[in-house]
C-alpha cells in the first residue's frame, strides 16, 4: 500500500473519530444548555464552540493536504522533484535526511533568487520535510500553494 493511500486512510479514520466525538459533545452541550445552572451554560457553549474549532482546522489540514498533493504531483509531472531525494536506492530515513541536510542549500538560495516561483517553494519545502523540519517544510509549501493560486 502506498504512503498517498495510507494517509488518506488515516485522515478517513481520524476525520470519522472527530466526526462521533462532535456528535457526543453536541448531545451534551444540549444537555448543559438546558440546564438553569451558569457554569452549565458556559460548559455547553463551550462544547459547541470547541468542536466549530475542530472543523475548521480539519478542513484547513485537508485543504492543504490537497493542494500540496496536488502540487507534488505537478512536479513530479514536470520532472522537477528534489532528484536528489527521489532515489529508490535510499536505504533509511537517516540517510534521506542527511541528503537533504547537504542539498538544502542549493534549494533555499532558489527560492530566493526566484521568489515568485511556486515550484522553487514547493522543492524548498519538500527537502525541509526530508530534513525533518516540519514547521520550514509547512510555511514553504504553503507560500508555494499561495503563489500557484495567484
Amino acid at each position: 500500500m502506498s504512503a498517498r493511500v495510507r494517509a488518506i486512510i488515516g485522515v478517513a479514520f481520524m476525520s470519522l473519530l472527530l466526526v462521533l466525538y462532535f456528535l457526543f459533545a453536541g448531545v451534551r452541550a444540549v444537555a448543559l444548555l438546558s440546564s438553569t445552572e451558569p457554569i452549565a451554560i458556559a460548559m455547553g457553549v463551550a462544547l459547541i464552540i470547541l468542536p466549530l474549532l475542530g472543523v475548521w482546522a480539519l478542513v484547513r489540514e485537508i485543504v492543504f493536504g490537497f493542494r500540496s498533493t496536488q502540487l507534488v504531483d505537478e512536479l513530479g509531472e514536470a520532472g522537477l522533484h528534489p532528484e536528489e531525494l527521489v532515489s529508490s536506492e535510499i536505504p533509511d530515513r537517516s540517510v534521506l535526511r542527511e541528503q537533504a541536510d547537504a542539498v538544502f542549500p542549493r534549494y533555499k538560495a532558489a527560492a530566493e533568487s526566484d521568489s515568485g516561483s511556486w515550484q522553487a517553494f514547493m522543492r524548498l519545502g519538500l527537502v525541509y520535510d526530508a530534513a525533518g523540519d516540519r514547521k520550514r517544510a509547512r510555511s514553504a509549501i504553503r507560500q508555494a500553494i499561495s503563489l500557484k493560486r495567484n
